[in-house]
């Protein structure tokens, strides 16, 4: 299924920025390292990270009962793995993530190394999941993967067995 770029769902000239963040730059990269049969090889990043971006409307418009959106849950899975992707870029650590969802759109996601927890996150409300700009959503990664980071620069050596 190709979502094609909405223009109404880009957010205002100043968050042009925000596709310089380095955590915007690794999302891109796990999008087209995911994009398996090149269906958004032709798509700029701009395109691409404008698919996490939701207006108030929209979110309102989703219902929050029934079967998650197979959108949403890509948008929700992709995103956390940048986040792993950017910790371990970060650390120098093997990370792995944990993700379980209720089908009522409640659940955890989990980043851990072999003996500490480096993120605990609940999920709520998956069903809207989504940005309203390109900032937020940046602010969002970069926050988390700086969270994840201080835990590990915390226990080091916990963090390292």
């Amino acid at each position: 299924m190709k979502t094609r770029f909405d223009p109404a769902a880009v957010p205002a000239a100043g968050d042009v920025k925000a596709l310089e963040n380095p955590f915007m730059k690794c999302m891109v990269r796990v999008i087209r390292a995911r994009d398996f049969y090149g269906l958004w090889s032709d798509e700029g990043d701009a395109d691409l990270l404008a698919k996490f971006t939701t207006t108030h409307e929209q979110r309102r418009a989703s219902p929050i009962v029934g079967d998650l959106d197979p959108l949403i849950l890509w948008r929700l899975n992709t995103f956390y793995a940048a986040v792993g992707v950017a910790i371990e870029e970060r650390s120098n650590l093997s990370v792995s993530r944990t993700m379980e969802i209720s089908p009522e759109g409640i659940g955890r996601v989990l980043f851990t190394t072999k003996r500490l927890v480096l993120l605990s996150s609940t999920l709520r409300n998956v069903h809207r999941f989504g940005f309203n700009t390109l900032r937020k959503f940046a602010d969002t990664g970069t926050t988390l993967v700086s969270e994840a980071v201080a835990v590990i620069e915390a226990y080091p050596d916990l963090a390292r067995a």
